[in-house]
């Protein structure tokens, strides 16, 4: 077996998920190996932009990067078959979600100061949309609902 006849096979999509949804989610995978990468070799960086103390242990933070580019590699998956691999979309909107309530709690409780929440917007936010598109699609496409491939 070649190469060429192994990417063949892993980028053939029968389930015929829309282009957009690839893209975001090669997008996304992208950004989440990034952002991975430069939580684990820069632990204090965003503390120190944005007046956070530092945490004690910085390699529970590098655990979170660490987490987060596991995220991106997920994506990257899903970003080949969407339909097929919502559970992934799912769980990504999930922790999509539930970041910014956890934000929100140590917002009020005056952990992080609101600088910090700018995370939010490109972490999590942005990928609301587009995600939930997604899940919508697949659940569509599954249950031979109307409208399968839309925004």
């Amino acid at each position: 077996m070649d190469v060429r006849s192994v990417l063949k096979r892993l980028l053939d999509d029968p389930a015929g998920s829309p282009v957009w949804a690839k893209a975001w989610l090669a997008a996304a995978g992208v950004y989440n190996l990034v952002w991975g990468a430069f939580i684990i070799l820069f632990p204090n960086a965003l503390f120190d932009w944005t007046g956070a103390a530092r945490p004690g242990y910085p390699e529970i933070w590098q655990c979170v990067g660490m987490i987060v580019g596991v995220y991106g590699v997920g994506y990257l998956i899903a970003a080949t078959k969407p339909r097929v691999h919502w559970p992934i979309v799912l769980v990504g909107l999930m922790g999509k979600i539930l970041g910014p309530i956890g934000f929100a709690k140590a917002l009020y409780d005056g952990v992080f100061p609101p600088l910090f929440g700018l995370t939010i917007l490109t972490n999590d936010l942005l990928w609301w949309v587009p995600f939930s598109l997604m899940l919508l699609d697949a659940f569509r496409h599954h249950s031979g609902g109307p409208k399968a491939g839309l925004p």
